[in-house]
């Protein structure tokens, strides 16, 4: 595959992804108004898997490959640039800072169990390089941490202990009467097709991105945290903004959030199709950098969601400012690396 051709798969995939993105936000807003599931599970369930496909097909193809560095960075690099996202969401949201209108107690809960993943990669990656069948202990253990969380999270939104103060600007999650117009297998069968789309975006922005690697120079962790982690990212900002447009401010966060958690599967998944061992001692100091980088823009993130300030400096929340500076600072250290 040409370097020319390979740029423009990758910015039609990208392009894809985008225009699909936009459409499923008003696909799993109607669904979760017509299931009674809530914005909150529906963001982090079906939105959050759905626009994850692309990424996580091309990060399990990757590793199926023998590329780590590029399986395990474009599952984390997803994750900071998704949270980034939110500053997007945020600034679309003019009259009030979007985590304090969306304040749930369903969507702290998932940033807590988002937290708890990565920080189980951590201890993948720090832990004896034990394997059975080539898979490391810890990723059952992701697997089986992430259904639990959904579980928790289920139970704290039906039945909380505690729920976050209302104010003029909180926009709680009320199910939209006109949702029973729709069929509910139109509307699944919908959320399918769209799904599909992206999951073959992603396995053919795959191989772009390996041509893209080996024509350019750069490193496979650059190429999965500056160019596939943003591109099949592409999905949560369009969605967010759309959300928000909606008035489906807690989707806007629990889709960001949910997806993320997913996201995190990424690297189980990844660990299951490469073949030569434990994936998380196959990767670098960089890649180890960027979890370390999600979990503390996570913590930013629930910093303001408990917060609930209503105006920040630039009319975003501090967390968004916050959030910009740290992802900044992380593409300043892939760059110093490369140079």
């Amino acid at each position: 595959m040409s370097l020319m051709l390979s740029v423009a798969l990758f910015a039609g995939c990208a392009l894809v992804i985008g225009v699909v993105g936009t459409r499923l936000t008003g696909v799993v807003d109607t669904l979760a108004d017509r299931t009674g599931i809530g914005e909150a599970i529906a963001g982090a369930v079906l939105m959050g898997m759905a626009t994850s496909l692309s990424g996580i097909v091309l990060s399990v193809t990757a590793a199926w490959k023998g590329q780590p560095e590029l399986a395990m960075s474009n599952a984390v690099g997803g994750i900071a640039a998704q949270t980034l996202f939110l500053t997007f969401a945020d600034a679309a949201l003019r009259r009030v800072n979007l985590e304090h209108a969306a304040a749930s107690i369903g969507n702290l809960a998932q940033g807590t169990l988002l937290m708890c993943l990565l920080g189980m990669l951590l201890v993948a990656r720090y832990s004896p390089e034990w394997t059975l069948w080539g898979i490391h202990p810890v990723t059952p253990l992701l697997f089986l941490g992430y259904v639990y969380g959904l579980r928790i999270i289920d139970e704290v939104r039906s039945q909380p202990m505690w729920m976050p103060r209302r104010t003029r600007e909180t926009r709680e999650d009320a199910p939209d009467d006109e949702a029973q117009r729709y069929s509910l297998t139109r509307l699944w069968g919908a959320f399918a097709a769209l799904a599909l789309l992206l999951g073959v975006s992603g396995w053919v922005m795959e191989k772009a991105a390996t041509t893209l690697a080996t024509e350019t120079g750069m490193s496979q962790t650059a190429v999965g945290i500056l160019l596939t982690s943003v591109a099949t990212s592409l999905p949560e900002l369009v969605t967010a903004v759309a959300a928000v447009r909606r008035g489906a401010l807690t989707l806007a966060v629990g889709g960001i959030i949910g997806g993320n958690a997913f996201d995190t599967l990424f690297a189980a998944a990844s660990d299951i199709a490469y073949r030569d061992g434990s994936i998380y001692h196959a990767v670098s100091d960089q890649t180890l950098l960027w979890i370390a980088l999600s979990v503390l823009m996570t913590a930013v993130l629930l910093l303001g969601l408990v917060r609930r300030e209503k105006h920040g400096p630039a009319r975003i929340g501090f967390e968004s400012v916050a959030l910009v500076l740290l992802y900044g600072a992380g593409v300043a250290m892939v760059f110093h690396e490369a140079s």
